[in-house]
């Protein structure tokens, strides 16, 4: 039974999250590669618990994607009615009994409602299943300071009842693996734990044409967050305009919403004079938009504090962007030794990186092979549905 609650909670939100992404990825995925073993389930956002039509998850899954990639003025309504269908066409049907001699094994690529222990049980009871599910990171615990307020209590509710109940784990990093691993050794019962790269690309994804022509720029991915560090890209493009002025540098996108604790972020933003016209914030777009915009630009920068995985920079190595990120172990597991590693505290560095990469005309740029086989999401689940099947006989 693949947990769809995530998704189901994210009915008005057009513009998905990675962890959106990755729900989408695993019931895609498992469609093509278990259709007959498959079975749907969530929370419903009225509250209640069970089993989804199978025809009304597909519907489902298709709008969704078609809003993830829809433009234009219209799509605000058309969004406002796919979950309206979907609350009526998903509402959650009764467990059906278990047979003699068949296994259920309840899948959970998100930690949505892991805060609530006791939901969560009464679920496995219901369902008469074990349990497997994908941990992102532990970022909230081990950097409180990069999280709301409180993050890193809910967190650790999260992890205490995957510690409690889950009977496998799937980390998507060695690094997140590492980070779960104490936990793990205190369970008073055995956990299997693996590791599965997030998937890229995804199959049937077209490749996008980069934009032609035009001035430098280069692209940021993910949310405004503290943890991202976006001040240091901010600093850096203030400084490289009152030094070189404002014709001499490249521009800076960023793609991302605006999350929280980024007080300093937004009002360099909205009120920085030198910034304008250099730094363009884009913080809702359609996917292929995304791809887009990466496929042509001069670098990734991705200066971040701490990540899980750094799905961007395989994205931007799988289409021969170059990558400058900071040094972290989740990073070079994403990326090998193909992208510049910088320390994210290192200005200096980075303008001087940035400043190499805009110099270097188009032409002459090679498209950085990885040295780290990029992971496709069918090698992924395959590690998945081992994990499955082994606790299932």
């Amino acid at each position: 039974m693949l947990d769809l609650s995530r998704l189901l909670s994210r009915l008005l939100h057009s513009t998905p999250t990675g962890v959106d992404r990755v729900e989408m990825a695993y019931a895609r995925g498992l469609m093509r590669t278990i259709p007959g073993q498959l079975h749907f389930a969530g929370l419903h956002p009225n509250g209640t618990y069970g089993r989804l039509d199978g025809r009304a998850v597909r519907r489902f899954l298709d709008r969704t994607e078609a809003d993830w990639n829809d433009v234009g003025q219209a799509r605000r309504a058309r969004l406002w009615l796919h979950a309206a269908r979907a609350v009526l066409a998903l509402h959650p049907r009764r467990v059906p009994a278990k047979r003699e001699g068949v296994s259920r094994i309840y899948l959970q690529a998100s930690p949505h409602h892991l805060d609530n222990e006791a939901r969560v049980a009464a679920i496995l009871r219901r369902e008469r299943a074990r349990f497997v599910c994908l941990v992102h990171d532990l970022i909230p615990i081990e950097f409180p300071e990069y999280v709301r307020a409180g993050g890193d209590k809910l967190h650790r509710r999260r992890i205490a009842t995957l510690v409690r109940h889950a009977d496998g784990i799937v980390a998507n990093s060695a690094a997140t693996l590492d980070s779960f691993r104490p936990f793990a050794a205190a369970a008073e019962r055995p956990i299997m734990l693996r590791v599965a790269h997030l998937g890229f690309p995804d199959e049937g994804a077209e490749e996008p044409a980069a934009p032609r022509g035009g001035p430098p720029y280069f692209v940021c991915i993910g949310t405004i967050e503290p943890r991202k560090n976006h001040l240091l890209l901010l600093n850096v493009w203030r400084r490289m305009v009152e030094t070189c002025g404002g014709n001499a540098i490249p521009k800076l996108i960023l793609v991302g919403r605006r999350g929280w604790e980024n007080e300093q972020v937004v009002d360099m933003l909205e009120r920085c004079p030198a910034l304008r016209g250099h730094v363009e914030e884009r913080g809702r777009l359609p996917d292929r938009e995304v791809r887009r915009l990466l496929a042509g630009a001069r670098a990734l920068l991705l200066p971040s504090f701490a990540e899980g995985f750094g799905m961007p920079v395989s994205e931007a190595l799988a289409m021969g962007t170059p990558v400058i990120c900071s040094d972290l172990p989740a990073l070079r597991e994403a990326g090998g030794s193909t992208p510049l590693y910088l320390d994210p505290l290192d200005g200096i560095a980075w303008m001087r990186a940035i400043a190499n990469a805009s110099a270097e005309p188009v032409a002459e740029r090679r498209a950085p092979v990885s040295t780290v086989p990029l992971p496709t999401w069918s090698e992924h689940l395959a590690i998945v549905l081992d994990l499955v099947h082994r606790l299932a006989t």
